[in-house]
């Protein structure tokens, strides 16, 4: 089960928010030869923007990064699982989370909520070999390791990946995100990776736990992020030079890396998705 998500994913992917993506921003990027598309900010449960993802391409894996699992009925989920399964089949991986306890009020019991979700999807028919769970610590990463195909954790560093290879153990999917900024000019690349990563995820707890766990002290975190985190956050430089750090995570124990670039609002990615698909040679 997890070979054959493994192989469908490719080395790299993309992660993109919902609402900055199209149906033919994802055929163009099945051409670049990426192996698949996260599709982030918590996707719908009727899952319809997948579909008309998938409605556009015809290799390209299409991921949710994730489906949030205080906002939509589990039972709902894998009824949409099934439907687009049924028409698109082996090209949907489910992945699904706990969020944030900052923005959601009813946040109890994140890991038990966790678990009995991932009960019903797999009793309604979700193939645990399609489904990964969004993991940071080593609970949820057992967890994953345990009933799912793996581990899709966010905001990370090849640091990370290579402890959570060793939580997981060898056979679970790992396929972290990576932030990316096309840009040689050091100090306007990290401007523009700060402005992402501290507007939400340096006021969300989750994240800086594993930060801190990862080493990073209260100093890094504060202030919008240290030179130095941010630049482990967020690869920046040539395209060649971001391939090489991307790279890394493959090297730390990554079966696959999904890919966020952070450009200029309103700017056109393809071309720089063009450069990172040549460097990383898909």
């Amino acid at each position: 089960m997890t070979q054959n998500a493994r192989d469908h994913l490719g080395r790299f992917g993309v992660w993109r928010g919902g609402s900055e993506l199209t149906p033919g921003l994802a055929a163009e990027l099945e051409k670049l030869g990426f192996g698949a598309l996260w599709v982030g900010s918590s996707p719908s449960g009727d899952l319809a923007q997948i579909e008309q993802l998938l409605d556009a391409t015809t290799t390209l894996t299409v991921a949710t990064g994730i489906v949030n699992i205080w906002q939509d009925d589990a039972h709902q989920v894998a009824a949409s699982y099934r439907r687009i399964e049924a028409s698109h089949p082996g090209r949907f991986l489910l992945g699904v989370g706990a969020g944030h306890r900052e923005a959601i009020q009813r946040y109890a019991k994140p890991y038990e909520t966790l678990a009995g979700y991932v009960d019903v999807l797999l009793g309604d028919g979700v193939p645990a070999g399609r489904l990964v769970l969004a993991a940071l610590g080593p609970k949820v990463l057992r967890l994953a390791a345990e009933r799912t195909a793996g581990a899709h954790p966010y905001l990370v560093t090849p640091e990370y990946t290579r402890w959570a290879r060793t939580v997981l153990g060898a056979e679970p999917l790992l396929a972290p995100e990576h932030k990316v900024v096309l840009d040689t000019d050091p100090d306007r690349a990290r401007a523009t990776g700060r402005g992402r990563v501290r507007n939400p995820y340096l006021g969300l707890v989750n994240y800086t736990n594993n930060l801190r766990r990862l080493g990073w002290s209260d100093d890094d975190l504060s202030g919008g992020g240290s030179d130095a985190l941010i630049d482990a956050l967020v690869a920046h430089g040539s395209a060649d030079e971001v391939a090489a750090r991307l790279t890394e995570h493959l090297s730390a124990g990554a079966d696959h890396v999904a890919i966020q670039l952070l450009t200029e609002p309103g700017g056109d990615p393809v071309d720089a998705y063009r450069q990172l698909a040549q460097a990383l040679g898909l």
